[in-house]
């Protein structure tokens, strides 16, 4: 049985140890401030969020085709099959290039298989099925196996955001510059929700930065599946604090064993800002 590699996008936004850990190919996305590209690798997450709150605005683009064929070719080469988990398409076109990559590398290793599906996750979401994907794989199961638990898992992948800034939401299109200012002045905090087609919606709002950190338990309260049973994964943008409180409330109330705490990547923060909490679990439905 042929070995194979897992790979992903940069927005998985996982610690590097859990990279390390399970092996995760990452290909990179670009990430530009001031119109500069930048290294994602080498750019220190606090650094990159106090260059936004300095009023310094970030864009990131996907990888190319090639960009992605170049990544994984060595694999290919190494007699080795790929499982590619693609950050959700309905927030990014690097699915599809990492598809088109894929259908071309195919043609070139008729021998090796080559399985692309779109999460229709993002950030630590992303990351938290690319870990628990390579906990099978390390358990001893098959490609097909791995590929097959993904599909079925999507579905109840949830994800739930809260933003402190409202302005960043503002700038990308989310909501109105009306809604930004009477937000920020009122304090009001929106509960933001990635649907099952992958996009991002915005489904409640709350008023304070406390209540919409508990709002984020108590949907974990009512939509988990037996929460004292799964791994859960929690992200950050430069406010630790509010993470580890979170944790430490789901592990007191509900019970859960093991809470994966990273910070908020720079693809996903450089949309979403300072003081984003996003939390991550298996659940009922998305």
């Amino acid at each position: 049985m042929a070995e194979y590699v897992i790979f992903a996008d940069s927005s998985v936004d996982l610690p590097l140890e859990e990279i390390n850990r399970y092996g995760l190919q990452i290909v990179n996305l670009h990430l530009f401030i001031g119109g500069n590209e930048e290294n994602i690798d080498t750019l220190d997450s606090h650094t990159f969020y106090e260059r936004l709150r300095a009023g310094e605005v970030a864009s990131t683009s996907a990888p190319s085709i090639e960009e992605y064929a170049e990544k994984m070719r060595p694999v290919l080469e190494a007699g080795k099959d790929i499982l590619y988990l693609g950050f959700s398409e309905g927030l990014s076109c690097s699915y599809n290039n990492g598809k088109l990559a894929i259908e071309d590398l195919a043609e070139q290793y008729p021998d090796r298989k080559l399985y692309p599906i779109s999460t229709k996750c993002a950030s630590t979401g992303h990351g938290l099925l690319a870990v628990l994907a390579a906990r099978k794989q390390q358990a001893g199961a098959t490609i097909e196996e791995v590929r097959d638990w993904v599909v079925d898992t999507l579905p109840h992948l949830v994800h739930w955001f809260t933003v402190d800034d409202l302005m960043f939401l503002k700038r990308g299109g989310r909501i109105s510059a009306v809604t930004a200012v009477a937000g920020t002045m009122l304090g009001i905090k929106p509960i933001l929700h990635v649907d099952d087609e992958g996009h991002l919606i915005n489904m409640s709002k709350v008023r304070g930065r406390k209540a919409s950190l508990q709002t984020m338990v108590d949907k974990v309260r009512q939509t988990s599946i037996d929460p004292a049973s799964q791994t859960m994964a929690i992200c950050h943008g430069d406010c630790p604090e509010d993470a580890q409180w979170i944790a430490e409330k789901l592990k007191a109330e509900l019970n859960v064993p093991e809470v994966i705490i990273a910070p908020t990547g720079t693809v996903i923060g450089a949309h979403s800002g300072p003081g984003t909490i996003a939390m991550f679990y298996i659940g009922t439905e998305r």
